[in-house]
């Protein structure tokens, strides 16, 4: 599974630092890819619309997402915000950050 993960936005928005972190789901730790496919088999992230959690009227520095996965062939992309209700959403979000953080800084 490769997945594509970008942040954008925010208070401490930095253009050059937030470009967007790519790695294969085979880079991770085999408990880490585990959770990962958990995860996205939880949300059934295939089947999520294209937007994910619309923020407030007159919200503002919050963080939008952009998820790109790619696996057996087909391809999914979803935006999401600060603003997700979903429990499940959260956890995967919550993850991908995580692992985008280690790999921006060079340890998956």
């Amino acid at each position: 599974m490769r997945i594509q993960f970008k942040t954008e936005g925010g208070i401490a928005y930095f253009p050059g630092l937030a470009q967007p972190v790519t790695f294969e789901s085979d880079q991770l730790t085999p408990g880490d890819a585990a959770e990962l496919k958990r995860l996205v088999d939880a949300v059934r992230f295939f089947d999520l619309p294209k937007q994910v959690g619309a923020p407030p009227r007159g919200a503002a520095d919050y963080q939008t997402y952009t998820v790109i996965i790619e696996e057996g062939g087909r391809s999914h992309t979803v935006h999401m915000t600060d603003f997700i209700k979903e429990t499940e959403i959260k956890h995967l979000l919550n993850f991908l950050k995580e692992k985008s953080r280690k790999f921006r800084g060079g340890t998956p």
